[in-house]
């Protein structure tokens, strides 16, 4: 039976590592980072040309970077190899490596490694890591060994790591005890916490614990001004798709006189979206904005909004005033 060291240094991929790899010229996180959705053709394979037209649209609005195959990119419903390639065909098609944070999680912790792998030797901004979140019960100590196991792997290229927590999703929640063994054993490689547990006390402790030696990025962008004025630079937002410059303001402007009617805009929206599958419900809204069918398209076991719901969402998001909720 091989030993874990045996397994990592297996997973040591070979190759020239990209001049935007160095932590020093790789631009910081800050401002809005969408969690991009991942337009599909007929076949259900993925759009990389759409993808990256899409992706350099909000870098052209002012967004930071953006987020690769995250929760809100349907990211565990493709194949290692899938997301491989679809980050290269970004990188080829001209969205910046070092603007690109990378979704790396998968249910098996060696795939996680190689993709966390892979995206530091293309000079990606950094990985973004679940928690082991097939089976539960998992222990504390269970969490930091399957993070440490794929940092230890990856240690010679410098990596960034966004500790992800996403509870009601994977099932398993990153508790303080393991924000901070992680980050005293790594202190270089974990650099924030992106937090969509959508637990408004959770996340205000999470910033009072430890905004002073990293970033809290919250997920739920109604949250987004009471955590930017706490010192939090940025967001990882599904809603940035179709409304990046809003969301950069809850979270960046979070005292502006504009704010409090722009987080009740949001809310309002939510209200609407979470009355579908979130998730189809948010392709839903790219469909309408952009007029493209093709945007509805989602892999089992998510399903596409059926002709009466997107008939519904789009009546209800005009009702709430389109232009400006994206302006």
């Amino acid at each position: 039976m091989r030993t874990r060291s045996t397994l990592i240094d297996t997973l040591k991929i070979k190759g020239p590592r990209s001049k935007m790899l160095n932590a020093e010229i790789r631009t910081s996180f800050h401002g809005i980072w969408p969690a991009l959705v991942t337009p599909l053709h007929p076949d259900l394979s993925v759009d990389t040309a759409k993808l990256a037209a899409h992706a350099q649209s909000l870098l052209a609005q002012g967004c930071g970077g953006v987020t690769l195959f995250g929760t809100t990119g349907e990211g565990p419903s493709f194949t290692l190899e899938e997301r491989q390639q679809t980050l290269e065909a970004l990188i080829k098609q001209g969205v910046p490596a070092e603007r690109i944070l990378v979704s790396t999680s998968c249910a098996a912790l060696l795939e996680t490694l190689r993709l966390t792998r892979h995206a530091a030797l293309l000079g990606t901004h950094g990985s973004l890591m679940l928690p082991p979140f097939f089976l539960k019960g998992i222990s504390e100590e269970g969490v930091i060994a399957s993070y440490a196991q794929v940092l230890d792997g990856v240690a010679d290229l410098k990596p960034r790591l966004y500790l992800y927590h996403i509870p009601q999703i994977s099932g398993v929640g990153l508790t303080h005890h393991v924000i901070r063994t992680l980050k005293h054993r790594y202190p270089e490689s974990i650099v924030g916490v992106k937090d969509s547990g959508c637990d408004t006390a959770f996340s205000l402790g999470l910033a009072e614990a430890f905004m002073h030696q990293l970033t809290i990025y919250v997920g739920n962008e109604p949250d987004l001004p009471a955590l930017g004025r706490l010192g939090s630079k940025g967001a990882v937002s599904g809603l940035a798709n179709f409304m990046p410059r809003l969301v950069h303001r809850l979270v960046l402007s979070p005292d502006a006189p504009e704010t409090p009617a722009e987080r009740e805009r949001v809310l309002a929206l939510l209200g609407v979206l979470t009355r579908y599958a979130l998730l189809p419900a948010i392709k839903g809204m790219m469909s309408i904005l952009s007029g493209d069918p093709a945007w509805m398209r989602v892999r089992p076991p998510l399903m596409a909004l059926t002709d009466t719901e997107f008939t519904q969402l789009n009546q209800q998001v005009q009702a709430l005033g389109l232009a400006q909720l994206t302006r």
